[in-house]
């Protein structure tokens, strides 16, 4: 701003005449585009990745073992099971790589609907064109409404008003006079100007932050999670591999290529193939669902760390707030014996502008029931604009008797002044000020005065000190209950705000939020409060309602803290100097209106306004990942089940099963599963993560009782007569053939049963699954059956076994399935102490999501007795917090918020139904 505009334009090598296309295009070739860099995958390497993992490494392997080392013993390579991997794999990438690429596309398309336009001088005339075109040299018209496309000079004319609360978090626009700069992201307020364009894209404003952005990189949970249950299930493939090359060569002297068999079985069969496929393709459809709601999914994987987002810093203005000024009229105090608060606002509204307003004309004139009543009975002589001297605006005008008036607004200190106020009148009205203030509010004074004179120029009778009106920003209509809900789903929420700390503890308050907020410089250590002083900044970070008065690095800082006490923190915001938090957080979503700054660094976008759609999102993201958690432990079971079933039937009896199908079963569990991404689920009613230990140890007890079971019927068929004898069907016994197809049936039906199991928190035959997936089950079981019965492979060593076989076996099938159930229970209870707990806590958050969504008043969640009785057992460290909600519950007879300790189960009505 030191270098005279002159000079600028000389730099720049432009005319107020604007740029020519040609010119425009050539500076873009130079300078790029005018937004922040996206970076783009090569769609090639993108698919072929999705054979480039640790789980399709194994199948690679097996295919490979089908052509090369099954090459032996007199026989042909097994080139049925090695079409069959590569088909298997092609598939599962392919579905993989088409869901993915539509999610994003649709992504790409509807954030290229919130590109910004703007008016440019090109080739002399004024355009309305896209703001990415933008160059330096080029003349663009700012106007009241405005979003500055890019950093930029002013040029002549009257000062503007510029709102820099997506640069700043002020509240409160400041004014630009020509010369001045003004930086991409900030909105127009009031005037009209032109302005030559100085730095666009990553060098503009928005480049210094991206900057940050840029080296802040996390690796996301999921990926984590994906690796440790895919070496999980490879750990276990190879343990039983190794066991079976142990026993079948150098002890039972097996035959090479049957013993080859064995292991691709394993291989197979054990390792979940379909895992990333199915993972993805749930969160792709879950990503779509999520745009239908207005929350754009920039990164899939935030779906499942917003799950688990236990904490939300939240930014206050035009996030909780609405970036727009208003009046309480509950603390309106007027000093007229005979007047009442409208007829106060009604003077104030005539001291304001009615045409090109201020913040604060808007604000006051908005406060009347029609926009038209300020001018309403009067004639407008003259008006005095606010300017930095007076402070204050004022209007001259005769009513309809044809008396002149004068009404005037402005700093409370400059109007106590111009009234000449003095003893208890002016203490009362500073007392009043400072009790504003310490709420942080905002003080207006208002005076009036006649005109005996009746000229524009006469000084007029005396002022008279009319009254004082409390400014503030309201919150949104929504973010009360918004933060009321995200506590009852167990996310604490944070408010993260650069205004002073006073007005951050009023918005608090008026919220139900707390106010136990401090200012930015206790997150230095820096605190003139010693009792502040004394606890330690993670502590603080962790306990506290909010800070105030902070800049983006700080935000950063409190961020980073956080997750350094394994919290998994989601941060909320509009503006540039948001965007480093909102990339460096796990989950950072960008609020509707958002500075494109913070739309490149945030997972999620929002297109409606306020964070009610937050909740929306945290519920349909739990609903998300409990398909995915329920696929895992289904997953592990699978592992466990074919590993060790398989194993133990071919070395306790030296039989020997077709590789192919178990590619047979692998291939209908797998079509089968693909739909569990769109199956009926209820959300967690706290956040939810990957609990690898549940996982694991859900699945090596479901999957070993099936392995025992598969062993147990292996031994009634080929060892016993209790199918001949119980159902009157042929034995099998001697024929290997039939043997394998009963083993196969048997196998199948219940591997793909077990999903009914792992997707339930209860009964698995009470929770009714989508209809997809009962459609895909029933076809799958349909085509495993009909092969039993009729199929004779013989590359496949099967033979059908006819309908009273299949009946039999579905019949044990059916017998052994119901104490998968009784064995969930009861790991449950040895994990958690609490076997229905969640249960009938997801029924109700699922009623109370609906009600909310249906704009209906649920009931209450717990009562405070309960409540108070369970902390003082559970959670002792949590008193204050219950000291809060015990004070809340006798002033308003209700509790309308408090953080809730997580340890604490609330009593839910269990007759409660989601639908």
């Amino acid at each position: 701003e030191n270098i005279p505009v002159e000079e600028v334009f000389k730099l720049l090598k432009c005319t107020k005449e604007g740029l020519t296309t040609a010119e425009g295009e050539t500076r873009l070739s130079i300078f790029g585009h005018n937004k922040l860099e996206e970076k783009k995958d090569n769609k090639v390497l993108k698919f072929l990745g999705f054979m480039w993992n640790p789980l399709s490494w194994v199948m690679e392997a097996a295919a490979i073992m089908a052509i090369v080392l099954a090459n032996g013993g007199g026989k042909p390579p097994d080139w049925p099971d090695f079409v069959g991997i590569v088909t298997l794999l092609l598939i599962n990438s392919t579905i993989s790589f088409i869901e993915e690429n539509s999610a994003g596309n649709a992504a790409a398309a509807l954030m290229a609907g919130l590109a910004p336009k703007t008016k440019v001088l090109r080739d002399g005339k004024w355009s309305e064109q896209e703001a990415s075109i933008l160059v330096p040299g080029d003349i663009i018209s700012v106007k009241l409404g405005d979003i500055i496309p890019a950093d930029a000079r002013l040029l002549e004319g009257d000062p503007l008003k510029i709102d820099q609360a997506a640069l700043t978090g002020e509240s409160l626009p400041v004014t630009k006079n020509p010369g001045d700069s003004v930086f991409s992201g900030s909105t127009c307020k009031q005037g009209e100007l032109d302005a030559i364009v100085i730095a666009t894209g990553i060098h503009s404003f928005f480049g210094k932050a991206a900057h940050l952005v840029d080296n802040t990189n996390n690796v996301g949970h999921f990926q984590q999670v994906l690796t440790s249950i895919g070496n999980f299930c490879i750990f276990s493939i190879g343990i039983g591999m190794v066991i079976e090359i142990i026993v079948m060569y150098p002890i039972q002297h097996r035959n090479y290529r049957d013993g080859i068999d064995n292991l691709l079985v394993l291989l197979i069969g054990g390792i979940p193939i379909a895992m990333p496929t199915v993972l993805s393709v749930t969160m792709a459809i879950g990503s779509h669902r999520l745009s239908e709601q207005g929350a754009i999914t920039k990164r899939m994987t935030a779906i499942e760390e917003m799950a688990g987002m236990d904490i939300l810093c939240s930014d206050k203005t035009g996030t909780l707030t609405l970036n727009k000024l208003t009046v309480d009229k509950n603390l309106v105090e007027v000093f007229i014996n005979d007047m009442d608060v409208d007829t106060l606002v009604l003077l104030a509204a005539r001291a304001s502008r009615v045409e090109n307003q201020d913040a604060i004309d808007a604000c006051i004139v908005g406060m009347l029931s029609d926009p038209k009543q300020a001018r309403e009975g009067i004639t407008e002589l003259h008006f005095l604009p606010f300017n930095p001297v007076d402070k204050r605006t004022a209007i001259t005008y005769t009513d309809s008797k044809g008396e002149w008036h004068r009404c005037s607004k402005g700093a409370p200190e400059e109007i106590i002044d111009l009234c000449g106020l003095t003893g208890g009148l002016r203490k009362k009205a500073l007392s009043i000020i400072d009790g504003y203030a310490n709420r942080g509010l905002r003080s207006l004074g208002v005076a009036r005065q006649t005109i005996p004179e009746k000229t524009k120029e006469s000084p007029g009778g005396p002022w008279e000190f009319v009254g004082l009106l409390p400014l503030f920003d309201p919150p949104r209509h929504d973010s009360a209950e918004t933060i009321k809900r995200a506590l009852e789903l167990g996310i604490s929420v944070k408010m993260i705000t650069g205004d002073q700390l006073a007005i951050g503890k009023e918005t608090g308050r008026r919220l139900g939020m707390g106010t136990d907020m401090y200012p930015s410089s206790a997150l230095l250590g820096q605190c003139g409060d010693e009792d502040i002083a004394a606890i330690p900044i993670d502590e603080l970070i962790e306990k506290a309602d909010g800070f105030a008065g902070v800049f983006p690095e700080h935000k950063y800082e409190i961020v980073r803290r956080l997750q350094e006490r394994k919290h998994i923190c989601g941060m909320t915001g509009d503006g540039v100097n948001d965007a480093p938090a909102l990339k460096k957080a796990d989950i950072g979503i960008a609020v509707a209106d958002s500075t494109d700054a913070a739309r490149g660094a945030s997972d999620i976008v929002l297109t409606e306004p306020g964070l009610s759609v937050i909740v929306s999102a945290v519920l349909t993201s739990r609903s998300i990942f409990q398909r995915m958690k329920n696929y895992t432990i289904y997953a592990v079971s699978i592992t466990i089940r074919i590993v060790l079933g398989f194993m133990l039937v071919a070395l306790i009896w030296k039989f020997d099963f077709s590789p192919f199908m178990v590619l047979v079963i692998a291939i209908l569990n797998d079509g089968t599963i693909m739909t569990i991404s769109k199956d009926r689920v209820r959300p967690s009613p706290k956040p939810d993560t990957w609990k690898l230990d549940e996982i694991f140890a859900t699945g090596v007890v479901l999957g070993t009782y099936m392995a025992i079971v598969t062993v147990f019927f292996f031994w009634l068929v080929h060892d016993t007569e209790f199918f001949t004898r119980t159902f009157g069907v042929k034995p099998i016994n001697d024929n290997e053939d039939a043997l394998t197809t009963a083993l196969y049936l048997q196998v199948s039906t219940v591997s793909q049963a077990l999903i009914f199991v792992t997707r339930s928190r209860s009964w698995s035959f009470i929770e009714l699954p989508g209809p997809l997936l009962l459609i895909a089950f029933i076809l799958a079981q349909l085509v495993a059956t009909l092969l039993a019965v009729y199929a004779n492979w013989g590359f496949a060593r099967i033979q059908g076994i006819g309908w009273e076989w299949a009946g039999a076996i579905w019949v044990f099938s059916i017998i052994t399935y119901f104490p998968l159930d009784v064995l969930k229970f009861f790991i449950r209870y040895a994990l958690t102490g609490d076997a229905w707990g969640d249960v009938v806590q997801s029924k109700q958050i699922t009623i109370h999501f609906k009600a909310s969504r249906h704009h209906l008043k649920p009931g209450p969640m717990m009562s405070l007795l309960q409540l108070s009785d369970l902390a003082q057992q559970k959670q002792p460290k949590k008193r204050a917090d219950i000291e809060r909600l015990r004070e809340l519950h006798t002033h308003k007879g209700e509790v309308e918020s408090v953080v809730k300790p997580k340890t604490i189960k609330a009593w839910f009505d269990p007759n409660a139904r989601s639908i």
